[in-house]
């Protein structure tokens, strides 16, 4: 294949002033054994790609600056390493990309074959792309890490957000009963996921309304986490998306000792608090996963579960869609079409 390049949307640097913007980037030519090479079809936001370039995980994630912003990715496999098995030439896939030190806006991405699954013939590439991330932490957190169970009660709040509109559905097909937050403007479509119990944050505290808990879902920043605590029962759990980060997560990904007493002293209020009231607290950070992108691909494709959308951008407004994501007001996934 001779050299060419492709269009990507990149940060030069870490920090305030990271320069994202659209450059041209070398096409990628070389495929290692298990990985395939993928025409992009659709990508699907999250917010920490807007993080990532503010340094924020820059001792955890690993990236060769200039780097290729986005995760999630919809498209069709063009190339296949020499090892490659589950997947062919023309194969229309969806995955995430996260944590691989590589991106996902751009024309053409290189795809691990663990973590691609076959795209939901139900959906299009749009709507698969707004799947991976939110589709796997949920699946993470709820079903791996806290094991959850027909009859439990689980708080998840931000339902209308992204991780929300999926982790309520996945909640309710694993049999829980299901309490969020959300602003009035959208009790409807919480409700419609199939959610329990709705508290609307502009009129009432969830901590003083909902009680005897089993898991709490963290994803929302700031003293939420900690609120949280007070409608947990003895022997429950806490899983947070959003931190703080633990040492148990440093100790995990082999991070140096000065880290791990970082995140030791950024965690021990939360884990105080947790342990008066017989609460484990764990963080948790979303791995890739082909495999558990084909379980939930089977709830897709049977509409146990359905993609919830609010925007869509061309390729061209990416900048606007990661701007649009940051106001922190999108109702379920934003996603950018590039094909």
């Amino acid at each position: 294949m001779t050299k060419q390049n492709m269009q990507a949307l990149t940060f030069k640097r870490y920090g305030k002033s990271p320069d994202v913007g659209f450059r041209a980037v070398p096409r990628p030519t070389e495929l290692k054994a298990d990985e395939l090479l993928v025409q992009v079809h659709a990508v699907g936001l999250n917010p920490i790609d807007n993080m990532i370039p503010t340094g924020m995980f820059k001792p955890v994630l690993q990236f060769q600056l200039p780097a290729t912003i986005g995760s999630d990715l919809a498209g069709v496999v063009i190339q296949v390493g020499s090892q490659v098995t589950r997947f062919k030439v023309g194969d229309a896939i969806f995955a995430s990309i996260f944590d691989t030190g590589k991106g996902a806006l751009a024309e053409f991405a290189v795809v691990a074959e663990s973590a691609a699954a076959l795209k939901p013939a139900r959906l299009d590439f749009v709507e698969a792309a707004s799947i991976p991330m939110v589709g796997l932490t949920s699946w993470q957190a709820l079903k791996e890490r806290a094991d959850i169970q027909s009859g439990q009660k689980v708080f998840i709040p931000a339902g209308s957000g992204g991780i929300g509109t999926f982790a309520i559905q996945l909640a309710k097909y694993f049999g829980a009963t299901v309490a969020t937050t959300t602003s009035s403007k959208n009790l409807a479509l919480v409700k419609s996921l199939g959610a329990d119990q709705v508290v609307d944050y502009t009129r009432e505290e969830f901590d003083k309304v909902l009680k005897g808990y089993d898991l709490v879902l963290g994803t929302v920043r700031g003293d939420a986490i900690e609120k949280s605590v007070g409608i947990l029962k003895p022997g429950s759990k806490i899983v947070s998306l959003v931190g703080p980060l633990d040492k148990a997560f440093a100790e995990a990904r082999r991070l140096n000792f000065l880290l791990k007493f970082v995140f030791g002293l950024m965690s021990r209020k939360i884990i105080a608090l947790s342990k008066k009231r017989f609460v484990s607290y764990s963080f948790l950070f979303v791995r890739p996963d082909g495999e558990q992108l084909s379980e939930i691909s089977t709830l897709l494709e049977t509409e146990q579960i359905k993609p919830v959308i609010d925007k869509v951008y061309s390729f061209a407004q990416a900048k606007e869609a990661l701007d649009y994501l940051a106001q922190g007001r999108a109702k379920g996934k934003v996603v950018v079409k590039i094909v």
